[in-house]
């Protein structure tokens, strides 16, 4: 066996001059830069993976609500799911980050998402075709035309949808399998909530225990950034596979009747999921060769070749051992360690301010393809893939260049919180002018619209049926729309009273629709086409819109970065994990999880027309009351917002009182926080972990 190597032979062996002019050995100091360079890599690509994963299933929440029929609350379940996972486990990964092999612990996670994926995929496979919803037209023997308004065949016209429904659907057929199928979707999007959890707290705390400070907000910056690319691809995937037919190469599109803009498209949601789960496999596997720790970054090796047995390969310098874990003592530790982070003000403040965030971006990201479709007529796809080539690119451009003004201008915490404020309060001011970019609501006869020779249309009840369609027995309970010569959109073209037709698909031309005819013409050749009138109006003033969505989402993408790095500053170097996972925590549980829910349930209180099931009951939306759709959208995202501008300023005021400029605290603060923070005697003898400071200047600078 080799003998050691002392510290003087090893000085004489290999030394070069470091950046700050100390010696330090060459090999190990380029070993160990390129090993936390590898972690940075890998986290940035698991970031991507989980970016990537999420923003597509965001992307298909439509397609997914109206593949399985389901409502916009019921979506937002699905989508709550995800934060389930994380509260889950969020907390114990948080707590134990440093007494872990983190970079395993990610690992496992990664594959947790692969498995939840593939989960979700299941239903496609057990789910028959997909048959939408559309009405039955009659043929006449002497000709190839087909009538929707056919007199005297269905006997008195249908004016209540639930008494037709319940004399047409078999009373057993609702409670089919195929009915809870969206199940496995839930589940899949559970466990990636449960594999997602680790990757942050621990990913971001690695970095900051093994950098440099001055780079460690640049690498964090560095790291969302790059991981921000995962939602631009994942919502231009979810462009392309809204644009299919969910059942592609299976059935012939070309008999399909309706197009990408209809609302009862449903695109192939289950396509993009096999990749996301094979993106997530991938990123698993550079985890598992990463070491438990590494030396801080620029530190002179020096300090620890007192520490270090080199044998055989002089070049082979041993990193620090994994500390055995004590369950008793962490459980012991627990309590303390909380209540130490909820006395610090500033993280209190933080962490509400981090849950209205959450709240309002959560469901920005979850309803904002509905509301660009339902407002400004744009189909899903298109709102789909313009999110993933503008608003992210712009966002992710605004969260490296905040990185990077804070490592480039050195800003101290109290200029990172009044930068944070600022920007912030601008990017308010400009979201109010969201309500300017208003649009007319879609003229749906006996929804929205009177038929002609009605003066008006009551509020309190729709009227279905007129003097014009009342011998065609239309049934209200479904919908396939047209588009009348006069611009106004029926339920069916049987509630247009069209009596012929020519052509067959999506080029089928109405003909003969006795509602369509102006009041007082006659009996003419008014026509209709399939699907809903186009608003010209809305088409024009979506542009608009998108640049003040991206001017606004640039704004708070370049203060996102400082406002990170204040819980960092403001929070011992211990509790970093640990105050990441109760940051996210917060954030998920009390924002990610109820914002969908409760958006969804108010925005289907502004839907007009209700789709019903292929076995009875109601399926989701058709048609909404969009300026109501607005009103609710924008007015919940404006006022959580204002909660915000108030916190940021309470943060403001808190950090300028408790941090001098030159960045030490005043001493009545120090003081206070030191007699909240003792522990037991026993607390004292833990072994120092890889990467933490010593106590003195923990207390100095972040407590």
């Amino acid at each position: 066996m080799d003998r050691p190597i002392t510290p003087g032979q090893l000085k004489e062996k290999s030394l070069f001059q470091d950046a700050d002019g100390s010696a330090a050995p060459a090999k190990t100091v380029c070993h160990n830069c390129s090993k936390l360079k590898i972690f940075l890599g890998a986290l940035a690509f698991s970031f991507f993976a989980k970016g990537f994963s999420g923003s597509y299933m965001k992307s298909m929440s439509s397609q997914i609500e109206r593949r399985f029929e389901i409502s916009s609350s019921i979506v937002g379940i699905i989508d709550g799911s995800f934060e389930i996972g994380n509260l889950m486990v969020m907390v114990l990964v948080s707590y134990l980050g440093p007494r872990v092999h983190r970079p395993k612990i990610i690992a496992v996670g990664c594959l947790i998402m692969s498995v939840g994926a593939f989960l979700s995929v299941m239903p496609q496979f057990l789910m028959g075709r997909y048959n939408y919803e559309r009405i039955t037209v009659s043929v006449d023997n002497s000709s190839t035309s087909v009538s929707a308004c056919s007199p005297g065949s269905g006997g008195p016209p249908t004016t209540d949808a639930t008494e037709t429904l319940s004399t047409e659907i078999n009373a057993g057929c609702e409670k089919t399998t195929n009915s809870y199928l969206w199940l496995f979707v839930l589940v899949g999007n559970l466990l990636r909530g449960i594999g997602e959890a680790p990757i942050m707290p621990l990913g971001v705390s690695y970095i900051d225990d093994f950098s440099k400070e001055e780079n460690s907000a640049f690498y964090i910056g560095l790291v969302r950034s790059s991981g921000m690319f995962g939602p631009t691809l994942g919502f231009l995937l979810g462009s392309f596979c809204a644009s299919l037919w969910v059942d592609v190469g299976v059935v012939d599109t070309d008999a399909i009747s309706i197009n990408p803009k209809d609302t009862r498209w449903v695109g192939a949601w289950w396509l993009g999921l096999l990749i996301c789960g094979a993106v997530n496999f991938i990123a698993s596997l550079p985890f598992w060769f990463l070491p438990y720790s590494l030396p801080k970054e620029g530190q002179n090796e020096n300090l620890k070749i007192s520490h270090l047995s080199v044998q055989g390969d002089p070049c082979k310098i041993d990193t620090p051992a994994q500390p055995q874990l004590k369950f008793s003592e962490a459980v012991k530790d627990f309590l303390p360690a909380l209540r130490k982070l909820f006395g610090n003000p500033i993280f209190v403040v933080f962490i509400f301010l981090t849950i209205l965030q959450y709240n309002s971006l959560v469901g920005i990201i979850t309803y904002e393809t509905k509301f660009m479709e339902q407002t400004f007529n744009v189909s899903v796809a298109k709102a789909i893939f313009l999110i993933g080539v503008v608003l992210l690119p712009v966002t992710i451009l605004g969260m490296f260049l905040g990185g990077f003004l804070i490592k480039k201008f050195k800003l101290h915490i109290t200029e990172m919180a009044k930068f944070a404020c600022i920007t912030f309060i601008v990017a308010y001011l400009l979201n109010l002018l969201y309500f300017t970019c208003s649009c007319e609501v879609l003229q749906v006869a006996g929804l929205t619209a009177p038929y002609a020779g009605m003066k008006h249309l009551s509020s309190s009840k729709h009227i279905y049926t007129a003097s014009c369609n009342a011998e065609c027995s239309c049934k209200v309970d479904q919908w396939d729309p047209v588009c009348g010569d006069n611009g106004i959109t029926y339920m069916t073209a049987c509630f247009a009273g069209c009596k012929s037709s020519s052509g067959t698909g999506r080029n089928m031309v109405f003909h003969n629709c006795s509602c369509v005819e102006g009041q007082g013409l006659g009996l003419g050749n008014s026509s209709a086409v399939l699907g809903q009138c186009q608003r010209e109006s809305c088409t024009k003033a979506f542009p608009y819109f998108l640049a003040l969505q991206t001017a606004c989402a640039f704004i708070l993408a370049l203060g996102g970065t400082p406002t990170y790095m204040i819980m960092f500053r403001s929070v011992s170097p211990d509790l970093k994990s640990f105050a990441v996972g109760i940051e996210t925590l917060g954030g998920r549980v009390l924002g990610g999880l109820p914002a969908p829910i409760y958006f969804g349930a108010l925005i289907d209180e502004t839907c007009l027309k209700w789709g019903t099931k292929s076995c009875g009951g109601s399926g989701s939306c058709r048609v909404y009351d969009t300026k109501e759709f607005r009103n609710v959208y924008l007015g919940l995202i404006a006022g959580l917002r204002a909660g915000c501008c108030l916190l940021y300023i309470v943060l403001s005021v808190l950090i300028m009182k408790r941090f001098k400029p030159d960045g030490k605290e005043k001493a009545d603060i120090k003081n206070a926080e030191r007699s909240t923070s003792k522990e037991p005697e026993t607390a004292n003898k833990r072994e120092i972990l890889p990467g933490s400071r010593t106590s003195e200047e923990s207390e100095e600078t972040y407590m």
